[in-house]
């Protein structure tokens, strides 16, 4: 299971770097999940901050964090 979780999450993260306006409805398409399912990984990447909703529903977008927080860990380490 938990590397059913880790592919859906890093599906998500690449479809949200591809098109960070896309909608909660277009994620279901995209991944095979529900809308609740998609809406649980969301809040999930939200709690872990790999993501963050800039702007509102209408006219906002997906901001992918990952990538900064992996590159802030790496410079920690230096």
């Amino acid at each position: 299971m938990e590397r059913t979780v880790e592919n859906t999450v890093e599906k998500i993260l690449r479809v949200m770097k591809e098109n960070p306006k896309i909608a909660i409805m277009e994620l279901t398409k995209q991944t095979g999940l529900t809308r609740r399912g998609v809406e649980w990984n969301i809040d999930k990447l939200k709690k872990e901050s790999k993501i963050k909703r800039i702007g509102g529903k209408n006219g906002g977008y997906w901001k992918v964090l990952e990538d900064e927080n992996n590159e802030l860990g790496r410079l920690k380490k230096r």
